[in-house]
């Protein structure tokens, strides 16, 4: 039997919950119950990283000992995945003495085989990220990520020897491509691999500085350093080395970080497998950041999102939906909460919601609320079971590949053209003509798609799955759906089963006003904006702008992959463009009064890539393809010579 290990980061609890943490936890569920719909057994992991100097830190912020301040943030984790829809099989925590004998072990273990030294070292030490860096690592003499001065530090420790395996490692990435995936982040490591001797890794801290850890088995004066001690985690939780799970699962290890805890991952945890003599795990999948008005999310700067809030206000459903369709895995992705609505309103509500509430009306009015018999095949009926086909196989395949944005979007072509299948069909006219037998294969065919994308849907939004499948008079059970032949298998919908008259899942919703304000200062802020914005415009200087003006717009040569007319709009073009990314981009241009799409189709193009994205026509675009109007027409900007796709124009 097939088996597949997903695993969350253990999340470090210097901190509450937040968007981050909840993302890719939901992104470790539906990962989990998608294979177990293909018919494999899963493992899901998560849980808590409990040791460090900054434990400690926030500890004494709190009045309270390290033990009791992990002890309640890491409940509140613990408590949060169940509202979320979370399922996993465990929750670990490294203090947990299970955990601590792993550790232990795996430490004597390399000790022994000659892969830790002690030695003296003298560095920079930053201690939110509780590493050295060294001189070249530093931005203006500070740390990289908190822009903060390090603390040099000169004492003697213990270093495993990371830099024996950095050939070995480099060998293994280029190897097995998608060891790291997306591509971006394998090249980034190899990049790391490249630009340097790899260095050996400091894996201790003296207990004369910090005491919260786990005691190396080989000297009581230190403890483990917190990198070396948690990424045992994922072992620790399959009872490495003689457990059943741990023969059975790690063979099938997916491990599913953010970039900013890559080098990690991508470099220290393979390493150290490797001195363990342990294989390594089969897949690192790295997703990008959520964004608050493009900035990275920060208690510090104050927009952290809570997840709890969201869900209670529009619901788990739509929360658990929009984050894995709004974020192309891997990319960096922005929240906003206009950004959720537009995706519940127009997805879940218009779309799906309303090939619901029109079909299953239509059963109830034209078959009195029963599933009816279809007879024959017409070609309506055959096209939108092939679209039908190809929007499961494209969403199988995505899912697959963590690319869940494109997965929905693949099942969303048949939600779409279900709708336009009913317009096409006319169920009304057929009822009023007398055509029954015909009415009974349309009803059919829209209930049985129906089950089918419910059934799709389940790892995306569980809950709200069962309730379709409930009011298509259907008992849902995991272990008794194999996905991938839902691809080909037609006709599981049961005729004379009683249905729901109507589905209310995906009301349609407002986002909420902004709460009023009674500061002076706040009345004062918006009587200066409206004065502004209606005070007539004046052009600065001689219509000039500023180098830094011009220095904000990112300006990219892309290739045209494909091109086809917008289905809504005669004058505009759907224009894919490869843009050295994971995926093409798509642009909608209006350009089909100049050009056919195969005049374009291979062209080099300029695009506008940091323009944000928006719907034309209901169409995403991201971008904007530049092009000069003539007397004979349009002409495109592109290059003299073919240059590589993604090439920044400067």
């Amino acid at each position: 039997m097939e088996r597949f290990y997903i695993t969350t980061p253990i999340y470090y609890v210097n901190a509450r919950p937040h968007l981050g943490h909840a993302y890719t936890t939901i992104v470790a569920d539906a990962l989990a119950r998608f294979n177990k719909l293909m018919a494999k057994e899963t493992f899901f992991l998560t849980g808590t990283d409990e040791h460090g100097d900054k434990i400690v830190q926030a500890a004494e912020k709190n009045g309270m000992s390290p033990q009791e301040y992990v002890d309640g943030i890491s409940a509140e984790f613990q408590a949060l995945w169940p509202d979320l829809m979370c399922e996993n099989d465990d929750y670990i925590r490294t203090t947990q003495d299970r955990h601590v004998r792993t550790v232990q072990d795996i430490l004597q273990k390399v000790y022994d085989s000659g892969d830790i030294y002690f030695g003296e070292y003298g560095g920079h030490y930053c201690y939110g990220c509780e590493r050295f860096y060294t001189e070249k690592e530093l931005e203006d003499g500070k740390c990289p990520d908190h822009q903060t001065v390090p603390e040099y530090i000169s004492e003697k420790n213990y270093f495993f020897k990371m830099s024996k395996y950095q050939d070995w490692l480099k060998e293994h990435i280029q190897k097995n491509p998608d060891f790291i995936r997306p591509e971006r982040y394998r090249n980034e490591v190899l990049s790391l691999l490249d630009s340097g001797a790899l260095e050996d890794l400091c894996i201790s801290r003296p207990k004369s500085r910090l005491t919260w850890g786990i005691e190396l088995p080989f000297d009581k004066d230190y403890v483990t350093y917190v990198w070396f001690d948690a990424l045992i985690n994922y072992l620790t939780a399959l009872n490495y080395p003689d457990g059943e799970l741990y023969k059975d699962f790690w063979p099938a290890a997916n491990h599913l970080v953010a970039k900013d805890i890559l080098k990690p991952h991508a470099i220290f945890w393979p390493t150290m497998l490797k001195a363990a003599g342990i294989e390594p795990y089969q897949h690192l999948n790295v997703h990008g950041y959520w964004l608050v008005k493009d900035t990275k999310m920060s208690k510090s700067l104050g927009n952290v999102i809570e997840p709890l809030k969201l869900k209670d206000t529009y619901g788990l459903n739509a929360f658990r939906y929009f984050l894995l369709r709004e974020m192309s895995f891997g990319q960096d992705a922005s929240f906003s909460e206009e950004a959720l609505v537009g995706r519940l309103n127009a997805d879940l509500a218009n779309d799906l919601g309303n090939l619901f509430n029109r079909t299953l009306s239509m059963t109830h009015k034209y078959f009195e609320g029963k599933v009816p018999s279809p007879v024959d095949e017409e070609i309506e009926d055959a096209e939108i079971k092939q679209i039908g086909r190809e929007a499961m196989k494209t969403y199988q395949a995505m899912f697959s590949e963590f690319k869940f944005s494109r997965a929905l979007e693949g099942l969303w072509e048949l939600v779409r053209g279900l709708n336009k299948y009913i317009d096409i069909t006319a169920p009304w006219t057929l009822k009023k003509n007398g055509e029954m037998e015909r009415l009974a294969t349309v009803i059919y065919v829209l209930l049985e798609n129906m089950r089918k994308i419910a059934v799709h849907l389940w790892p995306v939004m569980p809950e709200a799955s069962e309730n379709m499948l409930q009011q298509l008079g259907i008992c849902f059970d995991p272990r008794k759906v194999d996905l991938a032949k839902e691809v080909d298998v037609w006709g599981l919908l049961e005729s004379d089963v009683e249905i729901a008259k109507t589905s209310n899942l995906f009301p349609r919703v407002e986002l909420p006003e902004p709460e009023p304000s009674n500061s002076m200062e706040s009345a004062k802020e918006k009587k200066s904006a409206k004065a502004k914005k209606n005070a007539p415009k004046q052009q600065e200087g001689n219509g000039f702008i500023e180098f830094e003006d011009f220095q904000k717009l990112d300006l990219r040569v892309g290739t045209v992959t494909g091109v086809e007319v917008h289905p809504d709009a005669d004058r505009l073009l759907l224009v894919q463009v490869d843009m050295g990314e994971d995926e093409p981009r798509q642009v909608v241009a209006g350009l089909a009064d100049f050009f056919a799409p195969d005049d374009l189709n291979g062209k080099q193009v300029v695009v506008v890539a940091n323009l944000k994205p928006r719907k034309l026509r209901k169409q995403l675009s991201q971008g904007m393809i530049l092009a000069v109007k003539t007397e004979e027409g349009m002409q495109l900007l592109t290059p003299m010579d073919e240059v590589v796709p993604g090439s920044k124009v400067s």
